[in-house]
């Protein structure tokens, strides 16, 4: 899978933003907790609020980026930062609410993994808030078996849908800055196994011998 030929062109990973936030995407499931009075109302534990917004509630970006909330209707959060989209939607909610508080939380980030072991590839939900390459690979067990360390590639679309492949070096410590890129939703980060050649050509020629073994014993038992 995912493979790419010796003179493959990859997309510059220095162009790439290594400490650039987690970014609301697309089918990104939020959680969002609106309060006037700066939230005075979550602290006394109500939930109820003017107008009759409640807290925890939950919506789905759309395809168009946006997510329906109340008395507002359709806002455009994909692309903005966690922290942006409150600062939005507080700018928004200063129409109809005094002081506006507005907690955002997002449900299920996440990014498809492939360690670089058959079989063992997974779909990682990010639990931190900016969770990085490192992290991830590290709560997948690590680089380890035939999995190399200097091939790591990591696929991600850009804001007009474009995937973009980056090639990763981590076997060495001039690599660790990368490692420290914090993933975004439907990032894809595949770990190339090594080609063991010995290995290959056994598991191939096993099968050319069980065939001649299988003519050999007929020929013996035809005589």
């Amino acid at each position: 899978m995912f493979k790419t030929g010796s003179n493959y062109d990859f997309d510059d990973l220095s162009q790439m933003a290594v400490s650039e936030q987690y970014k609301i995407g697309i089918n990104d499931e939020l959680v969002l907790e609106i309060s006037p009075n700066k939230g005075a109302s979550l602290m006394e534990g109500g939930s109820e609020m003017a107008g009759n917004i409640s807290g925890g509630i939950t919506t789905t970006v759309e395809f168009d980026g946006s997510i329906k909330v109340p008395v507002l209707g359709p806002v455009i959060l994909a692309g903005l930062t966690k922290r942006e989209a409150e600062l939005l939607l507080e700018e928004r909610y200063r129409f109809y609410f005094i002081d506006p508080f507005i907690r955002v939380k997002i449900n299920n980030k996440r990014v498809i993994l492939f360690p670089g072991e058959s079989g063992a590839a997974r779909v990682l939900l990010l639990k931190n808030e900016n969770t990085t390459l490192l992290e991830a690979i590290a709560s997948s067990g690590g680089v380890k078996g035939n999995a190399k360390a200097d091939r790591i590639k990591l696929i991600r679309k850009d804001e007009s849908g474009v995937s973009k492949i980056y090639l990763i070096d981590l076997s060495k410590i001039s690599g660790l800055n990368s490692g420290n890129i914090v993933l975004q939703g439907n990032d894809i980060v595949y770990i190339e196994p090594r080609n063991d050649y010995a290995l290959n050509f056994a598991n191939r020629a096993a099968g050319y011998f069980f065939v001649i073994n299988i003519l050999l014993l007929l020929n013996g038992i035809i005589k």
